[in-house]
């Protein structure tokens, strides 16, 4: 997390709050559109089995959603399990241009603010590249990992943070600046 940057055209978008984020109000939404075919990717690997596992981990408290809507439809979002100070995303969708950039922007700062020290993203790729992903080996990987499990983050805390600002998306890049 202490690597995570927001590229400077993205900060900008971000600010300007072009998004309503919510956390854990569509959970299941969010993961059925991670889900959902497209032309470049006819299949996933989220089918009725997994949905209903990883609901029953957000009934639980484990798993959560970071959703942008415009105009009270769902435009992107992502989801994830929350263990210790670890959050593992699991996947992330957008059906508006940058809406799950926005949704990672936001997680980030959560995190942060939780206590989180690890945000484990599985695969590399460009997408999230640009965000500063760092590849570890094995070994290093589970090192962090087997740190950042004793600890206690709070996906909640956030929530019920007072800010100075009065734009979200200012406080959360805020939030992402003063801890990098």
């Amino acid at each position: 997390l202490e690597g995570f940057h927001v590229p400077r055209s993205l900060k900008k978008f971000v600010k300007s709050d072009p998004f309503d984020v919510r956390i854990n109000t569509a959970f299941t939404r969010v993961m059925e559109a991670c889900a959902a075919s497209t032309p470049d990717r006819p299949s996933t690997w989220i089918n009725s089995t997994i949905l209903n596992l990883y609901a029953n981990l957000h009934y639980q408290g484990f798993a959560h959603s970071v959703e942008c809507w415009s105009d009270n439809e769902l435009v992107g979002g992502l989801y994830g399990v929350s263990l210790g100070g670890v959050f593992f995303g699991e996947s992330m969708f957008s059906r508006q241009s940058n809406a799950s950039k926005v949704a990672l922007v936001h997680l980030v700062a959560r995190l942060l603010y939780g206590g989180y020290s690890l945000l484990d993203a599985q695969f590399t790729n460009q997408h999230l590249e640009q965000f500063g992903l760092e590849e570890l080996p094995r070994e290093e990987f589970h090192n962090r990992l087997k740190t950042a499990l004793r600890k206690s983050g709070d996906f909640i805390a956030y929530s019920s943070a007072s800010t100075t600002s009065s734009s979200p998306g200012t406080s959360a890049i805020q939030r992402i600046t003063q801890t990098s």
